[in-house]
């Protein structure tokens, strides 16, 4: 049977190789509020984890193939070292699931053999066929990566593709792990396994790329140019190291540029037909949701999200933009969702009215999550004259998408100056639910903050990141700050929107302790539960 597709496969690998960037680590509900915006974006499979990894990535594999995968939803798969009980618990965490895949995987390259695994080729050999086939008995949809594929041997990596797709494996993924190939290679690599291995029409060839040369984007699109029909990227091309291909970047270039790649696909060049299935729209609305919840943020002159993709300084550019916006935009910027509407919502607004708006946008609120961002946003509306799209969008996702909520911010109180010791005073609502107030003296308003907060909290951590952006121009705009800080070897992130930005960096901080708070009580309980064992 030959496989084929007329599209551009999108694999979404945010929930999995993304979430590996440190500082990125999400909660179950924080996933699952991702993977349903990956759904609303149209990807086709949803990397939800590697459930073997702890019960916290199984009940997340399981919780997003209940919920997100749906008979019309996209397809939920988990990663599994090609090891048996990684494969069975994969396959136990995707029951729920409509549609389920395994990823199994062992690397391939002669340097990962001597030094990682320590095994011989003849023995890889074995055991990449017999998990693949050992997955195959648990579900129809298998994939296959050979690991460091990159930097392994031609012939042998041929000779291993060739047995695991005998074994069943109906996708074959190619991955650059190491961010070391070059388009030029990257694309002959990729023809060479089309013409050599003799049972490749039978599965689909997918690719995944780190972005350590700044890469991964222009080697995926050059292997597509050879045979590749599926991409694994990240939003925002978050990841290990350099992170990964960027989901934004390869759809816009795909969308933009598909009367180049179209021939590449059997279609006509003139044919406007979209080369993926994605919905372009929601593009920036998942780029702002995965950066807010995991805490990493987007830089200025990112390609397609970032702040300044749109803007235009230049005169002549500014001239050009205002007479005909094609002589320096090569696509629109509500493509990706990105509008500059403002609502007709004021504070003397009702909840209809509220909730009508935020499902516009996107938001698909529970009565109490309604609720809490109508609280906030009447907060807002006493503050700021209009309410932007994107005042909105803070709101809710700083209101609703939380860290656990242990510690919460009572109050906050600066007094600072250029003759003044920044001084601040803070009153936290602790997890037993008791009051506590103390204060501390920094080198600003917010280092002060912090030193009192640290005091109650009384958590050790380094502060390692720091950051402050408007969402909107305006002296009334809303102020997102996002938070960094390491305990021992980990990183938590911390994020929150206020138009008074003392009191956001407050929140964000304690959204980021509350994060490492709740790790110190699991790594506690699975302690015990060890002790009680023994």
């Amino acid at each position: 049977m030959t496989t084929k597709t007329d599209k551009i496969l999108i694999f979404d690998t945010t929930l999995r190789d993304g979430e590996q960037c440190p500082g990125a680590t999400l909660n179950i509900d924080e996933k699952l509020t991702i993977a349903k915006q990956l759904a609303r974006l149209g990807v086709d499979i949803i990397e939800a984890g590697f459930a073997f990894a702890s019960p916290g990535d199984f009940e997340a594999v399981s919780k997003i193939a209940e919920i997100v995968g749906t008979e019309n939803g996209p397809v939920i798969c988990s990663l599994a070292r090609a090891i048996k009980a990684d494969i069975k618990a994969a396959a136990e965490a995707l029951k729920p699931a409509a549609k389920g895949r395994i990823h199994t995987f062992i690397s391939t390259s002669d340097i990962h053999l001597e030094y990682q695994l320590r095994k011989t080729r003849t023995e890889v050999l074995a055991i990449a066929q017999e998990m693949v086939a050992y997955a195959k008995s648990f579900m129809a949809d298998v994939e296959f990566s050979p690991m460091d594929a990159a930097r392994s041997d031609p012939e042998f990596l041929y000779q291993v593709l060739e047995a695991t797709i005998a074994a069943g494996a109906t996708t074959i993924n190619i991955p650059d792990t190491v961010g070391y190939i070059t388009p030029s290679e990257f694309g002959a690599m990729i023809k060479g396994i089309k013409e050599n291995v003799p049972n490749i029409d039978q599965a689909i060839i997918s690719v995944h790329g780190h972005n350590d040369l700044g890469l991964a984007v222009a080697n995926f699109l050059e292997a597509i140019k050879n045979g590749a029909r599926q991409l694994e990227c990240t939003v925002n091309g978050i990841g290990e190291r350099a992170g990964n291909a960027s989901l934004e970047e390869l759809v816009m270039a795909l969308h933009v540029r598909r009367q180049y790649f179209n021939p590449y696909l059997g279609r006509p060049e003139e044919s406007q037909e979209s080369l993926t299935n994605i919905d372009t729209r929601e593009i920036y609305r998942t780029s702002r949701l995965v950066s807010n919840l995991t805490g990493m943020l987007v830089q200025p002159n990112k390609a397609i999200v970032g702040a300044n993709a749109f803007a235009h300084e230049s005169g002549i550019h500014q001239d050009g933009v205002l007479k005909n916006k094609l002589t320096y935009e090569i696509m629109d910027a509500q493509l990706i969702g990105l509008t500059d509407n403002q609502i007709v919502l004021g504070k003397h607004s009702g909840r209809n009215a509220f909730r009508t708006r935020l499902k516009e946008l996107g938001f698909e609120l529970s009565d109490s999550e309604l609720n809490k961002a109508f609280v906030r946003f009447k907060e807002v509306a006493d503050k700021k004259k209009e309410i932007s799209d994107r005042d909105l969008e803070a709101i809710v996702n700083d209101e609703i998408q939380q860290a656990p909520d242990l510690f919460r911010v009572e109050l906050v109180q600066v007094s600072c100056g250029s003759n003044a010791r920044p001084t601040a005073t803070v009153t936290l609502r602790t997890p037993e639910g008791e009051e506590l107030t103390d204060a501390a003296i920094g080198t600003g308003p917010v280092d002060a903050v912090y030193k009192a907060i640290n005091r109650v909290v009384n958590v050790p951590n380094e502060l390692i990141e720091f950051s402050v952006q408007s969402v909107t121009a305006g002296i009334d705009a809303i102020g997102e700050v996002t938070i960094r800080l390491r305990y021992e070897s980990r990183v938590f992130s911390g994020h929150a929107a206020n138009t008074d930005i003392i009191v956001a960096s407050a929140q964000a901080y304690v959204n980021a302790l509350n994060r490492l708070y709740a790790a110190l009580q699991t790594q506690e309980k699975a302690e015990e539960v060890s002790a009680q064992k023994v």
